[in-house]
């Protein structure tokens, strides 16, 4: 049994980012021309769109896209819950769960993002690929705060590193 709940929580897991790199790579104005992005888009377009019929954007919030990562993570806690065999919780259990797996889920996906980021960085420097373009448009808003308060030294630009150990603090903080 502990098999298929692996696999089940490695293919919802899978859903949950993918929905909410889009969401993440709207909010980042990403271009969407980038084969990476037109991916992610192809992939969540048939849960998005016709949540778009129903729901209209609110100001620049693509409500259809918040919608649908609340539904994958909804879906998500149930199926894990009902495989695991432990009975439905109370509402608030419930929704404190939906909404740590959306935070654990979207704080993941940043700190691989700066780490593949960074380590393209000091692969190739100043080079181009779709995936750098991409991962820069989604790091660097998170990477600005850090870079302002600890500058580059010798040309060595540490604000991933503590970006990432910021990230992690957070992550554990959030397992109680």
């Amino acid at each position: 049994m502990s098999a298929i709940i692996f696999i089940v929580d490695t293919l919802l897991r899978l859903a949950l980012f993918v929905v909410l790199a889009r969401l993440l790579l709207q909010w980042a104005r990403a271009d969407f021309r980038n084969p990476i992005c037109q991916a992610v888009v192809r992939v969540t377009n048939p849960l998005i769109l016709p949540l778009r019929r129903i729901l209209p954007p609110v100001g620049k919030v693509d409500t259809a896209s918040v919608v649908a990562v609340l539904i994958v993570a909804t879906a998500y806690v149930a199926i894990i819950t009902a495989l695991s065999g432990i009975g439905w919780p109370d509402p608030l259990t419930w929704t404190r769960s939906i909404v740590l797996v959306i935070v654990r889920t979207m704080l993941e996906t940043y700190f691989w993002a700066i780490f593949i980021y960074a380590l393209l960085s000091l692969i190739a420097p100043g080079g181009y690929s779709p995936a750098q373009s991409v991962l820069a448009s989604v790091c660097e808003p998170i990477l600005r705060p850090f870079r302002r308060l600890i500058p580059a030294l010798a040309g060595i630009d540490l604000s991933p590193l503590w970006a990432c150990i910021a990230i992690q603090a957070v992550l554990i903080l959030l397992r109680y």
